[in-house]
């Protein structure tokens, strides 16, 4: 067939500046779609072997990928069916006709064809103008007969084409770079871009950087004759000390033997370029077939990440929609600088995005891991999703997966799970706080740490029929009130967190009992001496300068606690979640103070001796300045048991206390 020449049939008009400029976000993302090409020109020829409709025992399918930095060209070819070049005309001269969805189409009743087909819009092929000044398509087909064909452009939308030389069945595409891209594009890169697009294709992919080969090969040359040169230079020494101890009529006997002289060097080589994918990535495989082991080493490889993960979900469904994937929990990390790349999303093995919010919602994104699905809305470029019902559904599946192990888990193996709790409990309860049906799919796992040590989940508590449960957001900081309500007995939990006070808050509009208090919110104990109440009060005031300061006396024992500052929970929680939202838009800590004060009552033990000796100095006459700071003393004690006794006021108190020791007569 003659040569010919025409423009390229554009299904939308001016699309292709579209593509060129618009359709993908990422520049590196040719790559993909030309291997992805390959890929697919491999699994038709395969689904027709597997009809019977190509006889041959299995061919050795390969994707070779080469990069010429001298030459300025990236060469991406594959053994797959190949193409005439009347098919050439069809799929390639007519942008947005898929050849795979026209294969799909031929073959629909013919078993599964779309099994493993990646393309959908035949609009990647175009991807390679991006980077490139002039592209060439060398192909052979499958088909007996078949003469080769090729077609070359050098803008993207005028084309030669005819037929070509090539002697091997398959296609060849030779991107002759533009000067940006040559002075960008690096064979280290272009790796790197293959091993995050293409890590799991299903078959095999090799590369070479026929510069950097050509260079390590010379550098090898000259370091073999380096060390032939030293090597001769060492075999002369010898020969030469052996033949003066010889002259001088000395023994020779122990000198080492000389060796024959290496003339001819080795012949060396290029290497055969190594595997760069892993055609078998481990969310295929059977669950049982997985050793830890192996999931282990899977997660280190994918994610660079040393340590542990603590445990994993391995996903595998076929209906209503097909996926497979591993979603790994990690150990906990102090700081994330983001969420993006912690889900990667692939499409029959081929990288779609690490950013899919649609799938994972972002109370998972701390989680780590591949999802692989064929029925994903891909949009045009393949590297996003468009929303769907379907999507709704794959994203609340893997939602339920995750709760349902989690449960599983604790009930399973209680001892085991402990362990992972503390790293994974922030996103529980995030995860609960964002979606009712997880918190409702998840409960039976929620576990709270006692600060006795060891955990109670949620039903645990509530099944001991109490009214309250105490909790400490500072074990260290709340240590006096946490020591008063243990040693009465009372259910101690550790809620450090800053989605702790809203997860309760949850828990208690689900459940009216127990409810959730503070362990600096109240004190139990009897009403005290009530006619002390008004003294102490005005005492109190004058003494810290608070007109306003609550005042509670309390019968706590001659020796329970001297005095004890309170907040009462429900203003406190309300004024922590207001504290939270302004936080969120830069409030300081201190800016945050002044906005929210927070109300707290001063509790009094009058059957303390202390407190009875107290009211009456401040009876006697001329002894009231010593009432005073014998009170202000007391309620600074107050302040340091309760962790609010900071800055100047903390000064202050110090230098009272040595005042006050100063008068001690030993």
């Amino acid at each position: 067939m003659s040569e010919r020449t025409g423009s390229i049939k554009v299904s939308t008009e001016n699309i292709f500046p579209v593509i060129r400029q618009w359709l993908y976000t990422d520049k590196d993302i040719y790559i993909r779609e030309i291997v992805s090409n390959a890929a697919d020109a491999i699994t038709k020829l395969e689904h027709l072997r597997g009809m019977n409709e190509f006889e041959s025992d299995k061919p050795e399918y390969r994707i070779d990928i080469e990069y010429d930095s001298e030459l300025g060209q990236i060469t991406v070819e594959d053994n797959g069916i190949g193409m005439t070049e009347d098919e050439i005309d069809e799929y390639i001269n007519q942008i947005a006709y898929s050849g795979a969805m026209a294969f799909v189409e031929q073959y629909k009743d013919k078993g599964d064809a779309n099994g493993g087909v990646i393309g959908h819009f035949g609009l990647g092929f175009y991807s390679s103008f991006m980077v490139s000044d002039k592209v060439r398509i060398d192909s052979l087909s499958w088909k007996d007969g078949a003469k080769p064909a090729f077609w070359v452009s050098e803008d993207g939308t005028s084309y030669t084409m005819g037929e070509g030389t090539k002697e091997t069945r398959g296609t060849k595409i030779t991107m002759t770079l533009n000067e940006e891209s040559k002075a960008e594009i690096t064979g280290y890169e272009l790796r790197q871009a293959l091993n995050k697009y293409c890590q799991f294709m299903p078959y095999p992919i090799y590369f070479r950087d026929v510069v950097q080969e050509q260079e390590n090969l010379k550098r090898r040359q000259e370091q073999q004759a380096k060390d032939l040169e030293e090597k001769a230079k060492e075999r002369e020494e010898k020969a030469k000390e052996r033949e003066e101890k010889i002259a001088k009529g000395e023994d020779v006997s122990e000198l080492e033997p000389l060796e024959d002289e290496d003339t001819e060097p080795d012949v060396l080589t290029i290497p055969e370029p190594t595997q760069l994918n892993d055609t078998n990535p481990l969310w295929l495989r059977d669950p049982k077939d997985i050793t830890d082991d192996e999931y282990k080493s899977f997660y280190h490889k994918v994610f660079n990440d040393y340590r542990e993960p603590l445990f994993w979900i391995h996903l595998n469904m076929d209906y209503p929609f097909r996926l497979k994937g591993i979603l790994y929990f990690p150990q906990a990390e102090e700081h994330i600088d983001t969420l993006a790349g912690r889900i990667k999303v692939y499409y029959n093995q081929v990288f779609v995005s690490d950013d899919v919010k649609e799938i994972i919602p972002d109370y998972l994104f701390l989680l780590r891991g591949c999802i692989d699905s064929p029925d994903l809305p891909l949009n045009v470029s393949r590297s996003a999703l468009q929303t769907d019902s379907q999507l709704k559904k794959l994203s609340s599946h893997i939602v339920r997966k995750v709760a349902d192990k989690l449960v599983a888990l604790a009930k399973d193996e209680r001892e085991t799970f402990e362990g992972y709790w503390d790293d994974i409990s922030l996103f529980v309860r995030y995860g609960s706080l964002r979606d009712e049906k997880f918190f409702e799919r998840v409960k039976p796992a929620l576990l709270f740490k006692r600060y006795e040590g060891g955990y109670s989940s949620y039903d645990e508590l509530k099944e001991k029929g109490v009214d309250k449960v105490y909790y400490t957001t500072d074990s260290d900081a709340q240590v006096v009130y946490n020591k008063r309500l243990s040693a009465a007995g009372k259910d101690i939990v550790v809620m450090p967190n800053e989605f702790d006070i809203p997860f309760m808050q949850l828990l208690q509009s689900k459940e009216e009992k127990p409810a959730f208090v503070r362990v600096d919110s109240e004190v139990e104990g009897d009403g005290g001496n009530t006619d002390r109440q008004e003294q102490l009060e005005k005492l109190m005031r004058k003494a810290t300068g608070q007109e306003k300061l609550k005042v509670q006396v309390k019968a706590l024992g001659p020796d329970g606690d001297l005095s004890i500052l309170t907040e009462d929970e429900q203003a406190r929680s309300m004024l922590d979640m207001r504290k939270m939202f302004q936080k969120m838009e830069g409030k300081s800590e201190e800016e945050l103070d002044e906005m929210f004060p927070v109300e707290r009552t001063l509790v009094i033990n009058t059957d303390s001796s202390l407190i009875t000796r107290l009211c009456l100095l401040d009876e006697t006459s001329g002894k009231e300045d010593e009432a005073t700071t014998l009170a202000a003393e007391i309620y600074d004690l107050a302040r340091l048991a309760h962790g609010s006794l900071q800055g100047e006021d903390l000064v202050t108190f110090m230098k009272r206390s040595q005042e006050i020791l100063g008068k001690i007569e030993l």
